[in-house]
């Protein structure tokens, strides 16, 4: 009964039992110790291990992926090792909340904007270790800096216990990505003091188990329930007289549907501003993600590695990702980019052979051929969509550039370059303002580029930019993994113009008033890296899809962040070489 997906008068019943038994407990679990927090936070990181090897390959049955593939990694690296990671993290900035000296530790400094950065990655030699090269500042909004960085952070926190008032909050989940449910819910319940209960999506309810299993100690505390339900089903609970609070990750159709309505009504209540959902709804709602490639002194190599990078952006999980890649920008007349591209295709043929599974997908594959001009395809193998790219600049422009498509397509869009520095901002201007979205922005430039700009005329340039995460050298969905990091669209959107969404989440560290998070990684290998003067030890990633390791690098690493240990170090970078 509690597990049928199907809205009937049995699962209402259902939903509204668990719903009283969430508003009963909301002011309880708002009141809990960070003692309490910090003991429930153990004890999922012990439940989730012993669910962890069922959850990958439920997962990986149900997204089609080959028995024994390597890309069985992306549901450890995106699902429980997220997850545990996210433990550790909260169980950290827990430990250290009396006078918030979690942020003494971090690095801070000031950006030629003016703003404050505050260096989240590296934080622990597991970092530079396990993530050895990768750094991730969150950039805060103007007008937060050292002295008023604690007014600006963990505020739930700063309420005396005995007075904290607790709130039921409504998540929806996404269907891709398993880890970003469970997140999701953590951000309602150890950032802001609230009960969840969390609607799976039906894509992905085979899930619902295995996050019950592992999120047992929250469900025993009366702090969260976890269901299945179809669209009807999510249409009650949004509307529900105990629901106080939303949050979805999804499409911004189903966004306005919540918030506006439907139809004509919706429209005219979007129009005038008046919304017929007046509950606070923060949202993740995807985008027309770029990459910038910039011209530069690439080697062979190069061309290789960042092929495979690229590929990764694009088809990581099968190109179901709301942060993937969909506008590749090319430098016009760039002696590399025919072969980048040629390799993009090969990577793509050889190590992308799996199913496309999300619902929808060849149809919306051909919502895309239907709106390009003479699109090229890249076939992956028998019985497999293949990916098409087109030119962005023929065809119906306007839909190439605004609607996120959630297939294997991809736009590509050749912008001059008269030098590397005015290319770079012609690219991130075109991007502003002919992309939907704001959530993710990628940067592929050599160090050398870099350099000869200045590092802080870099900045300046990339504080154009207006993306929840920029990645330098990586995509963006790194960040994503790293839950250090908060996720979300670009800062300042609004139930009207929501873009990629409202609000941030993840964000082990509890910022607020965040306005992006910058990622950068290494822009060549270990051990490559030694030739020009790197000094990172991080191989091929294992979030690549080329990675011939990633499965065990997943699982291994889920397992270290279970319990870290220096006897576990060994065996992870034994398979990260052969990666």
């Amino acid at each position: 009964m509690k597990h049928q997906s199907a809205f009937t008068p049995d699962l209402k019943a259902v939903y509204d039992s668990d719903l009283k038994v969430l508003d009963a407990a909301k002011h309880d679990w708002a009141r809990t110790s960070v003692q309490e927090r910090i003991k429930i936070l153990n004890d999922i990181k012990e439940s989730l291990m012993g669910a962890s090897e069922d959850w990958v390959q439920s997962a990986g049955r149900a997204k089609g992926i080959p028995e024994g593939s390597s890309l069985l990694g992306e549901e450890w690296i995106s699902g429980p090792y997220a997850l545990m990671s996210c433990c550790n993290g909260l169980i950290d900035t827990l430990s250290k909340m009396e006078g918030k000296t979690f942020l003494d530790g971090l690095k801070k400094r000031n950006l030629p904007s003016g703003q404050t950065a505050i260096r989240v990655v590296p934080h622990s030699i597991w970092d530079q270790l396990l993530l050895s090269g990768v750094k991730a500042d969150v950039w805060m909004q103007k007008g937060v800096n050292p002295s008023n960085l604690k007014e600006n952070t963990a505020t739930a926190y700063d309420i005396p216990t005995d007075q904290r008032v607790g709130k039921v909050a409504l998540v929806l989940g996404a269907g891709n990505i398993a880890a970003i449910t469970p997140l999701d819910a953590f951000q309602k319940l150890f950032l802001e003091n609230q009960v969840v209960l969390l609607k799976m999506n039906p894509v992905n309810d085979y899930l619902t188990e295995h996050l019950e299993a592992s999120l047992e100690p929250l469900i025993k505390h009366n702090a969260l329930r976890v269901h299945r339900g179809d669209g009807p089903a999510g249409a009650y609970l949004t509307d529900h007289p105990l629901v106080e609070e939303i949050h979805i990750t999804g499409a911004r159709t189903t966004h306005d549907l919540i918030v506006w309505g439907t139809g004509e009504e919706g429209a005219k209540n979007k129009a005038a501003g008046t919304p017929k959902n007046k509950r606070h709804i923060t949202s993740e709602l995807g985008a027309v993600c770029p990459t910038i490639v910039v011209p530069g002194p690439w080697t062979a190599a190069d061309l290789q590695f960042q092929a495979e990078n690229i590929a990764t952006m694009k088809l990581h999980n099968s190109g179901f990702n709301c942060v993937a890649v969909q506008s590749l920008i090319l430098p016009k007349g760039w002696d590399k980019a025919e072969q980048l591209m040629r390799n993009v295709s090969s990577v793509m043929a050889k190590h992308t052979n799996r199913a496309a599974y999300y619902p929808g997908a060849e149809a919306r594959q051909n919502a895309f051929l239907e709106h390009a001009d003479s699109p090229e395809k890249v076939d992956r193998g028998e019985d497999v969509l293949p990916l098409y790219t087109t030119d962005m600049s023929k065809g119906d422009t306007e839909w190439l550039a605004q609607t996120e498509v959630f297939t294997p397509a991809m736009g590509v869009m050749h912008i001059d370059a008269a030098d590397a520095e005015s290319y770079l901002k012609e690219a991130i201007t075109w991007a502003n303002d002919t992309l939907y979205g704001t959530l993710g922005g990628n940067i592929i430039i050599h160090p050398a580029t870099i350099r000869a700009m200045g590092r802080k005329r870099f900045e300046k340039i990339i504080a154009d930019f207006r993306y929840g995460t920029i990645a330098i050298n990586a995509w963006s969905g790194l960040a994503f993994l790293v839950t250090a990091c908060p996720w979300g669209g670009y800062a300042g959107a609004t139930l009207q113009d929501v873009q990629s969404g409202i609000g941030t989440v993840h964000n082990t560290f509890m910022l607020e008033s965040v306005e992006r998070t910058v990622i950068e990684a290494p822009f060549r290998p270990f051990p490559r890296n030694l030739l020009s003067g790197g000094m990172t030890l991080l191989p091929r990633p294992p979030w690549f899809v080329s990675n011939k390791q990633q499965h065990n690098i997943g699982r291994l690493l889920t397992r270290f962040q279970y319990r870290p240990s220096w006897f576990k170090i060994p065996r992870i970078f034994f398979h990260a070489l052969l990666g």
